[in-house]
């Protein structure tokens, strides 16, 4: 997406923001988050540089340098995520209504924006279905027997739809699922418990070490208690299909354990599901199968943190009970 620039402008008419629209989000610079939170440089500097340090948001991919009229040199702006953060620290009222206006305004673009885009997206999955149905079908074949070829053709057709979101998502399409809203995390205590069980049993087979979940500092208490967060006053993750992709992303690429994290973050999140009684769908069937559970765990641990997103949105519409 091009840069583009809106205006912001408070109900009173006191506060009137030039506000930058580039890469889906929208983008303000420090100066704007003074003006618009109402507090000094010193305590929006200090929010700024802790939702980085904590992890919070990516520094990466949420702060970028923009030339502006009157500075010779580059301005650093902020994103969506990183405003949010910040007006949820300072506990100001005025960042609930920007954000409700950001959240109107970039939709408003990507509909007009992608409109095309929609078009390309529906043909190229109308023939990629298309073409997995063959193959599908040719599988099926008598004359094919292989095991392991039966295999790659249901885990091909079961995630097919996955995909197309995958793709939808990178033409600017894909939204969040309605989801679920709720979703009961499992407590710290109970949490470790589970996995010193899963301990037992693996060492029993020779499959882990003493190390295999063995906490590192409060790492998993705290990932916990994020998931648990709120802002302004509304849950960060509101959906259990919320809930459980970013538990199994977090605990997979935060390590909090000192082994076996990916295995861990699998657990608890198969463990997440069944409590919520989510693990099957309506017609009894496993939502994902053994095989489907260690891919997805593999490509999260292998992934950029610059694909978090696209992640994340990908585990809640495998999640989706439209799936």
């Amino acid at each position: 997406m091009t840069k583009q620039i809106e205006i912001y402008q408070t109900e009173d008419g006191e506060i009137q923001l030039k506000v930058a629209l580039e890469s889906e989000t929208v983008w303000l610079s420090q100066g704007q988050m003074i003006e618009l939170f109402g507090r000094d440089q010193s305590v929006i500097s200090r929010h700024i540089n802790n939702v980085f340090k904590e992890g919070e948001v990516d520094k990466t991919t949420n702060m970028q340098k923009m030339h502006i009229a009157n500075s010779d040199k580059p301005v650093s702006f902020y994103s969506l995520d990183v405003i949010i953060s910040v007006g949820y620290r300072v506990k100001s009222q005025q960042g609930v209504k920007f954000r409700q206006w950001a959240t109107k305004t970039l939709k408003q673009h990507l509909l007009q924006g992608y409109t095309i885009n929609q078009q390309r997206f529906d043909k190229n999955a109308t023939e990629l279905k298309q073409a997995l149905a063959l193959i599908n079908k040719a599988l099926k074949s008598s004359e094919l027997t292989s095991e392991t070829s039966k295999g790659l053709a249901e885990i091909i057709s079961r995630y097919t739809q996955t995909f197309l979101w995958l793709q939808r998502y990178d033409e600017g399409l894909l939204e969040d699922p309605s989801g679920e809203n709720g979703g009961k995390l499992i407590s710290h205590d109970d949490a470790m418990n589970a996995l010193n069980q899963l301990k037992s049993q693996l060492i029993t087979k020779g499959e882990a070490t003493q190390l295999f979940a063995q906490p590192r500092g409060d790492g998993l208490a705290s990932l916990l208690g994020n998931l648990e967060q709120t802002v302004f006053g509304d849950p960060a993750y509101p959906t259990i299909e919320s809930k459980a992709a970013h538990l199994l992303y977090f605990v997979v690429k935060n390590h909090p354990f000192s082994d076996g994290n990916k295995r861990s973050g699998a657990f608890l999140f198969v463990d997440f599901l069944n409590q919520n009684k989510r693990l099957f769908n309506d017609d009894g069937q496993v939502v994902i199968n053994d095989t489907g559970l260690a891919a997805l765990t593999l490509l999260v641990a292998e992934s950029d943190p610059k694909q978090k997103d696209t992640l994340i949105r990908l585990i809640m519409n495998m999640l989706s009970k439209d799936m």
